[in-house]
């Protein structure tokens, strides 16, 4: 889990400093934001003091109907050394007595011209993706016809030069090697690149490409959802792969159970058109349309209808 620093919130989303810059290299530590509307009136019980504090047009009105001691015992409680910083939103004047508050216990107090719930909306969604669960996964992941394919198999069995193939139909490669994915909620796991090999794709015997270069900018993205996972293995004649579909399995990455299929690997086979109408076909099961079950209830109602004329 990456580390997140009051600075790191300044620079992200433009905020202006006021006061307490000694304090911009507090560790921020939660992902929820917290309006101190009940503390203001004097309820500390539970002050949720590591998070960062957001006052709102709501929240100053009350504030500037306190009387001066008031005034300058609530900012002085909510200026803990927990407190990572203290958000003023639409651009509104900072009460004097904050300003002395934050300056005397290192809190960083800011000031932000957007709404209050836009600074809630957009600094929790950044937060709650740099707090993500995470990890990596060996493999390939591509963007095929808008779904995250994430393609697996041991090492040889031919990822990178499928997906080289499928770049090179048209479609968009966002790691390949290694996989970084973090999970965002609790049944969506979004893939991206190290930073050290994006863009990039190790072809044995080729070595490395620089995918970007050769295909243009749209040929790579810089992460995307994982929905399907495609398991490559080698060929084994006494083992039975399914035919018809039917049999659907999973595999399950942290929280999340993700849909997989296995493709075995053999001289012939087209491995990147495989994959591109695996795609397709997992678009059009999300659409209703399953062609291995409309098969089977063709087959079951042909059987029923001959049992039927035996019958008779």
């Amino acid at each position: 889990m990456a580390k997140v620093r009051t600075k790191d919130l300044i620079k992200r989303f433009d905020l202006e400093l006021l006061a307490g810059e000694n304090g911009i290299h507090r560790e921020v530590i939660k992902s929820d934001l917290s309006r101190p509307g009940m503390e203001l009136a004097g309820y500390f019980k539970h002050y949720a003091a590591d998070r960062i504090q957001l006052l709102g047009k709501t929240e100053l009105s009350f504030f500037y109907e306190l009387s001066d001691d008031m005034k300058r015992d609530r900012v002085e409680r909510l200026c803990t050394d927990v407190t990572p910083g203290i958000v003023v939103s639409r651009g509104m004047d900072v009460p004097e007595e904050l300003l002395n508050a934050g300056n005397d216990a290192g809190v960083p107090i800011m000031r932000s011209p957007l709404k209050t719930t836009s600074i809630i909306s957009r600094m929790t969604n950044f937060l709650e993706t740099k707090f993500a669960p995470f990890t990596a996964i060996h493999g390939v992941l591509v963007d095929i016809y808008g779904v995250g394919v994430l393609i697996t198999g041991q090492s040889g069995v031919g990822k990178s030069e499928t997906a080289l193939e499928l770049v090179k139909r048209g479609h968009r490669l966002v790691a390949d090697d290694s996989v970084e994915i973090r999970q965002e909620d609790f049944d969506t796991l979004i893939g991206n690149s190290p930073p050290l090999i994006e863009h990039l794709l190790e072809i044995r015997g080729l070595g490395i490409i620089d995918v970007m270069t050769l295909f243009g900018a749209g040929a790579v993205r810089n992460y995307k959802r994982i929905t399907l996972v495609i398991n490559l293995e080698l060929w084994d004649k006494d083992k039975q792969y399914d035919r018809l579909g039917l049999d659907e399995d999973t595999m399950k990455i942290m929280d999340v159970e993700l849909p997989q299929a296995t493709i075995p690997v053999r001289p012939g086979r087209n491995l990147a058109v495989i994959i591109e109408v695996a795609a397709m076909n997992f678009r059009l099961k999300r659409m209703g349309i399953n062609a291995a079950k409309e098969f089977s209830n063709r087959l079951t109602q042909m059987i029923e209808t001959d049992q039927e004329r035996f019958d008779e």
